[in-house]
């Protein structure tokens, strides 16, 4: 469900006191509810935790309702899901979706998150924090590259050979590009190593490691040596397609007859690192023919 605002009766009481005794909150979080103008009360945002008020207040929560996603593995201080496509991580600000953030939240509570990112269209691997002290260890890990990713991908073309793409990334900001990133020298540098596997009729079936983790780096980075994935509908289609794509316009059977595929044929297949002096090599129980 993600983000819900609900309104609950509050009876000359702190704000403060009340959010963390309602909400299960430590302070800091609860000031962080009403500094984002998530409290308000008879249409007003409030702005001071520390006065009482007496009413019903109008309150934006994130009110977990899981989609029934379970890990593949975990232990006690983290967790590893198998997320399908078309499954978002995190809700797009104060949204009402579901996303693997509400499994994840209704498992493991309100400290759990997902320590990094991968695109609502790429299925995979995907390792989720149960508590504040191993996101953070988690997402430093993933700074300081110690963690490795390696992607399924099925491209248009033929590849032959291993090859690395390094090329910088950069943020669009040319609206008339549907595009979300760019090629561009004044970007940040971006690494991928693509190792082929086998052919499959005239596309080819790839892993791809990423040895940074700029946003949409392994598509953009096929698509400019001209192999687009398969079913990508924003590199390497027509403009036209690729905003009827963002508009939710565009139907499977013109996804299909466009893009090559139903969805994104890119899967994170395998996550290896060490944690706590032990390694973990974990591969994805989905297969690439059930994509």
């Amino acid at each position: 469900m993600g983000f819900v605002k609900e309104k609950f009766k509050i009876e000359n009481e702190k704000l403060l006191n009340f959010l963390t005794k309602t909400f299960d909150l430590n302070e800091r979080e609860a000031k962080k509810m009403v500094n984002r103008g998530r409290v308000g009360l008879n249409g007003e945002r409030l702005k001071y935790y520390n006065q009482n008020y007496s009413g019903v207040l109008d309150i934006i929560y994130f009110k977990p309702e899981p989609l029934g996603i379970k890990p593949i593995f975990e232990i006690e201080q983290f967790a590893i899901f198998d997320k399908p496509s078309g499954v978002a991580i995190h809700p797009k600000g104060f949204t009402h979706s579901q996303t693997l953030l509400d499994d994840v939240r209704f498992l493991y509570g309100k400290d759990a998150n997902l320590a990094h990112r991968l695109d609502k269209e790429t299925s995979g691997l995907v390792i989720a924090s149960k508590n504040k002290w191993s996101e953070k260890i988690i997402k430093k890990m993933f700074e300081d590259k110690e963690i490795q990713k390696y992607y399924l991908a099925l491209v248009e073309g033929k590849i032959t050979h291993q090859l690395t793409i390094n090329k910088p990334i950069i943020a669009n900001k040319n609206l008339d590009i549907k595009m979300k990133v760019l090629i561009d020298k004044e970007g940040k540098n971006s690494k991928t190593i693509i190792t082929p596997i086998k052919t499959i009729g005239d596309n080819t079936l790839v892993v791809a490691k990423p040895l940074t983790g700029r946003q949409h780096q392994i598509r953009v980075h096929l698509y400019s040596i001209g192999h687009r994935i398969v079913g990508d509908p924003l590199y390497g289609v027509e403009s036209e397609i690729a905003d009827k794509y963002l508009k939710g316009e565009l139907n499977p059977e013109e996804r299909i007859k466009f893009t090559g595929a139903s969805r994104l044929m890119l899967h994170a297949h395998r996550i290896n690192f060490s944690y706590n002096n032990r390694i973990y090599d974990i591969y994805s129980h989905q297969t690439f023919n059930s994509l």
